[in-house]
């Protein structure tokens, strides 16, 4: 993931939490907000120590960056999303923290077109 598509600074992460929507199912929760003046979605991502060691965290983090590469074409463009990982989302392969990213998309209505088979496996 380009370093232009991703949020660092603590003013953005606090400015997409207060005004922001939240999703959430039992693996990840999302904030969203839409920003026009965007040509891309930006994301950052949050995982907690309580989650487990550094080696962990990292993984999630890579599983995640790894899934907005994949499902880039069928996102939204102008909004930022903060991605927040709850602790079960350390027991997932790719494949399941994948599926869980897409379901939480999808109830944020994020997604526009259809997702086939192949892009969830």
């Amino acid at each position: 993931m380009k370093k232009n598509r991703r949020i660092k600074s603590e003013k953005e992460f606090q400015f997409v939490f207060k005004k922001g929507k939240s999703f959430a199912n039992k693996q990840i929760v999302i904030y969203v907000i839409s920003k026009t003046d965007q040509t891309n979605f930006r994301i950052g991502l949050s995982v907690s120590k309580k989650i487990g060691n550094a080696v962990v965290r990292n993984r999630i983090k890579r599983y995640l960056r790894q899934s907005f590469i994949e499902i880039d074409p069928l996102l939204i463009k102008n909004i930022d999303i903060i991605v927040i990982a709850r602790s079960q989302l350390s027991k997932f392969n790719f494949f399941e923290v994948k599926s869980s990213l897409i379901h939480i998309l999808k109830r944020a209505s994020l997604i526009e077109g259809k997702i086939s088979n192949s892009e969830t496996k």
